[in-house]
């Protein structure tokens, strides 16, 4: 898929931290979850923190897109853009449901 360059609205410092701190959690999970991996601890207790990781990563991804929709999206309708905003917002949510 070709990237396709926008102007975007600069996120908010405490949003953007936010974003951030999620993401730092997230990354501490997957080093926790390759010690698991390298103690041999158990498969299901490793499954159990896949999980997790999942669900940070799939909150963090809701969060940027409610924000996409309400500022970016938001912004092409009014200029007129609206069409190419939504094809390209709904390519990215059928990659997020594969």
């Amino acid at each position: 898929m070709e990237e396709v360059k926008h102007m975007s609205r600069p996120r908010p410092d405490e949003e953007k931290q936010k974003v951030l701190n999620r993401l730092k959690r997230v990354e501490g999970q997957i080093r926790g979850i390759q010690k698991m991996v390298e103690e041999d601890r158990y498969c299901v207790d490793i499954l159990v923190q896949l999980s997790a990781v999942q669900s940070a990563l799939k909150n963090t991804g809701l969060t940027i897109t409610e924000r996409h929709m309400k500022h970016c999206v938001t912004d092409a309708i009014n200029s007129g853009a609206g069409e190419d905003s939504i094809e390209e917002l709904m390519a990215v949510l059928k990659q997020f449901s594969k």
